[in-house]
This record gives C-alpha cells, sequence and structure tokens, in this order.
C-alpha cells in the first residue's frame, strides 16, 4: 500500500486508477493482494526493454492468446511489489539482472478470469532494463516470448500494453 500512497500520478486517469486501488485495499485488507480475493486483487508486471531501451519483451500469453507484458500475482515471499514484478519478469523471461526502475509507471486495471464468476487484476506495472545481449526462455506460461521494436509491437495486443510501453521508452 506504501508504493499506492507514495506514487506520483502521471495524469488524472492514473490518479483515479490509483485512488481506486487504494481503496479496494482498504475494502479487502486481508485478501486484496492475493488472486483468492474474487473481488479483484492487486498483481504486478513489468515492461522489460532491452539495454538500447529501443525493443521490448513480450510474452504470447497462453491463456490470454495476445502479446502482453510479462507479470502476474503477488505471492507470499513477495515482500515488494516492485519485488513481485521483478521475480515475475525473471522468472517468464529467464534472463538474469534485469534492472528494475523503482517506480512504478502505470497502473491498469483489466478483467481475467482467476474465478470462475470473473474477477479483475490491479496491476502496478514497472519497466525493467535488460543486459547487453541478454537471451530470453520461453516460460511454462507463454506460447512464444520474443522481442519487438518499441513502434512496432505485434498483434494481437491492446491498448493498455500499448500504453505501457510508451511510458516505459519515457521512464
Amino acid at each position: 500500500m506504501r508504493v499506492l500512497s507514495s506514487w506520483q500520478a502521471p495524469d488524472p486517469g492514473q490518479e483515479k486508477a490509483r485512488l481506486e486501488f487504494l481503496r479496494h485495499l482498504e475494502e479487502h485488507p486481508a485478501d486484496g493482494m492475493w488472486r483468492e480475493c474474487a473481488a479483484g486483487h492487486i498483481t504486478a508486471s513489468t515492461a522489460v526493454l532491452d539495454a538500447s531501451r529501443t525493443r521490448v519483451l513480450l510474452t504470447l500469453h497462453a491463456k490470454v492468446k495476445a502479446w502482453l507484458q510479462l507479470g502476474g500475482h503477488c505471492e507470499p515471499g513477495d515482500v515488494t511489489l516492485a519485488g513481485a514484478a521483478l521475480r515475475e519478469a525473471t522468472e517468464e523471461s529467464g534472463i538474469r539482472g534485469l534492472r528494475l526502475l523503482p517506480e512504478p509507471v502505470q497502473l491498469d486495471r483489466h478483467q481475467v478470469r482467476c474465478h470462475p464468476q470473473g474477477t479483475w487484476h490491479l496491476d502496478v506495472q514497472y519497466v525493467a532494463i535488460a543486459p547487453e545481449r541478454a537471451r530470453h526462455q520461453v516460460s511454462d506460461e507463454s506460447d512464444d516470448l520474443g522481442w519487438f521494436p518499441v513502434g512496432d509491437l505485434p498483434e494481437p495486443t491492446d491498448d493498455a500494453v500499448r500504453a505501457l510501453v510508451a511510458r516505459a521508452v519515457k521512464s
């Protein structure tokens, strides 16, 4: 909650999302961070840029069947949201030595099927820079994984990913 309390939203839409995420945590103090919370839960994801910041690593998500940033659910061993974002990015990319920028760059609320009736991911999104000549490895959660020019993202993807990549490049 500390990250969301102190984060300076870059625009009014992101400020609205920040307040919504904080309200969610106030209403669900025991489980608002965890997958088990059917009303929605905080997740952490990362736009992984190459060292030149001209390419982004995206995953063709095995369940969603769209190109997305790396990330997912918080786990009990995660001490911070940044730590969860870095752990997920490392697990899903196979790249060691990712350098996570300290502050989130964007918040995104999207509907998912973690529960039979559906639920929401309240995603806190970060940026990581990969080391020079980083080599990635496809994980079990992906159908594919690839580097794409930041100005030419693959299809299918969505506006939230496009916005995240645009903010990542500026960070």
